[in-house]
C-alpha cells in the first residue's frame, strides 16, 4: 500500500473487512460477493457486510441482514417489527414494502477501527444474535 493510500484510508477498510472475515469464519460460511462485500447466512437471515473508510481513521463495518422476505404487508407484521425494534440493542429494523408484500431488513453500521479481534468478534456476534432473535416470529 502506498503512503497516499494509507493517508486517505484506502486499504484500511480492506484490512478491517479481512479481520471481520477471519473472526466470523468459525461461526458462518462466508463468501465474497461480486461487489466485494462479504455474504453469509446466520440463523436463517441472509447477511451482507462491508467495511468502508469514511475518513482517515474512521473505518466502519456496515451489516445488513434480510430477516424475512415476501411477508404479507399487514398490521401484525408492522407491530412485530416495532416490538423487535424496541428490544434490539444494536441496529434498526425496517419494512420495505412492494405492493402487498414486504421484506424485513436489519441494518447496523459501527466504527470498528481500533477494536481488537476479540472485541470485533464479540460485537459482530452481539449484532447477529439480535438478528436471530428479531427474526423469530417474522417467518412461518
Amino acid at each position: 500500500m502506498t503512503e497516499a493510500q494509507e493517508s486517505n484510508g484506502v486499504g484500511s477498510a480492506d484490512a478491517l473487512q479481512q479481520r471481520a472475515l477471519d473472526v466470523l469464519a468459525p461461526f458462518v460460511t462466508l463468501r465474497t460477493n461480486d461487489d466485494g462485500s462479504l455474504g453469509f447466512e446466520y440463523a436463517g437471515a441472509l447477511c451482507s457486510m462491508r467495511a468502508v473508510n469514511l475518513s482517515p481513521g474512521l473505518d466502519v463495518l456496515s451489516l445488513t441482514c434480510v430477516l424475512a422476505w415476501d411477508r404479507p404487508l399487514r398490521a401484525p407484521l408492522t407491530k412485530r417489527v416495532a416490538d423487535r425494534n424496541n428490544a434490539l440493542q444494536f441496529g434498526s429494523i425496517t419494512i420495505i414494502g412492494n405492493g402487498k408484500l414486504a421484506d424485513v431488513i436489519m441494518r447496523y453500521t459501527f466504527p470498528a477501527a481500533g477494536l481488537t479481534d476479540e472485541a470485533l468478534m464479540t460485537m459482530l456476534l452481539l449484532v447477529l444474535s439480535g438478528a436471530d432473535r428479531s427474526r423469530q416470529g417474522l417467518v412461518p
